[in-house]
């Protein structure tokens, strides 16, 4: 869906760089940027070092940079649709509409855009580092260079660390799953968001963004 809006936006001032927060490297994430052929940017981020750099705890996020280098809005939850899956009664939708069409107007307008965010609401959508959170950063890196090496038990001690530190890290939490024969998004991964979001937590902070008039 992002390289057809980026053939829609089709503008060459815009710069659209997508990166896969996943600790399988490239043999994982390699496959499904193919599958879509993208001629937009594409990174594949192994240490998470794009989410820690804007401390998002969840993907998919976003930051929108101007010209000058200036964050301007930053979000939760950036899809490119409403999606469904399942049927009946176990049928979830997920996603969102508002969010596209919101970046086009921001490329079309710039600054002018109501979607831009001011500085201080871009500053309070900055989550804040704690010292814990940069500690679980380095324990995620830890883990996932002794994963590389084979040591197995020492990758799962600083993977626990880091969910341990920074609990409200998604991201760390489904990457752990990643690994295992169930997988990411297994029951095991759907009792810890029900944990999750039975302790008052946002799975996606909510956008700030009002839907299109119908015409």
């Amino acid at each position: 869906m992002w390289q057809r809006i980026y053939e829609e936006i089709n503008d060459p001032d815009f710069v659209l760089i997508c990166a896969a927060q996943d600790t399988g490297g490239e043999a994982v994430a390699g496959p499904i940027f193919d599958a879509a052929n993208p001629t937009y940017i594409q990174v594949v981020d192994q240490d998470h070092i794009i989410s820690s750099a804007f401390n998002f705890v969840n993907v998919p996020s976003a930051a929108w940079i101007d010209e000058e280098g200036k964050i301007v809005r930053i979000d939760e939850g950036t899809y490119s649709q409403l999606h469904e899956i399942g049927e009946g009664e176990q049928k979830i939708s997920f996603g969102t509409d508002v969010y596209s069409p919101a970046l086009k107007d921001w490329i079309a307008k710039g600054a002018a855009s109501v979607h831009v965010q001011s500085a201080e609401a871009v500053t309070s959508n900055i989550r804040q580092h704690t010292p814990d959170q940069l500690r679980a950063d380095a324990a995620f890196r830890l883990a996932n260079l002794f994963r590389e090496h084979g040591q197995s038990d020492k990758a799962e001690h600083y993977w626990e660390m880091a969910r341990a530190l920074n609990p409200d890290s998604v991201n760390f939490i489904r990457q752990n799953l990643t690994l295992t024969e169930e997988g990411s998004a297994g029951e095991s991964f759907m009792n810890l968001m029900g944990e999750y979001m039975s302790q008052g937590k946002d799975y996606y902070r909510p956008m700030d963004i009002e839907p299109e008039p119908a015409e």
